[in-house]
């Protein structure tokens, strides 16, 4: 019987060995998990600043364009407006006088679908 208990004795420490290995495997598994974030939160970070870095040279190489562009845009929309006053100088008289006439000119009339009831 003594023999029987040393085996189970012998089985139990070896389990508690197997516990104390699955333990320890899942203690390193968490940890590379861990590093392995923290990692690839290094690695967006710098992809991050690279890009952020490639915007602003590229926003700074095309401000010029930009500027070229708004200072044309300007120039068009200032010449537009003076031919538009100019117009509009020049025809007011015309459109005063064309609704004055309209408005004096007018021949009241009965509207078409009035119809006299007798009483």
């Amino acid at each position: 019987m003594a023999a029987n208990s040393q085996g189970i004795q012998t089985l139990l420490e070896a389990e508690k060995e197997a516990a104390k290995v699955v333990q320890k495997a899942r203690q390193y598994r968490v940890q590379k998990l861990k590093d392995a974030r923290s990692e690839a939160a290094k690695e967006i970070e710098a992809y991050k600043a690279k890009k952020d870095e490639e915007f602003k040279k590229f926003e700074s190489d095309h401000k010029s364009q930009t500027s070229t562009s708004q200072s044309s845009i300007d120039s068009t929309t200032t010449t537009q407006l003076s031919e538009l006053d100019a117009a509009v100088t020049k025809n007011k008289d015309a459109v005063i006088k064309k609704i004055v006439e309209r408005v004096v000119k007018s021949e009241p009339k009965l509207h078409a679908n009035l119809t006299k009831i007798e009483a």
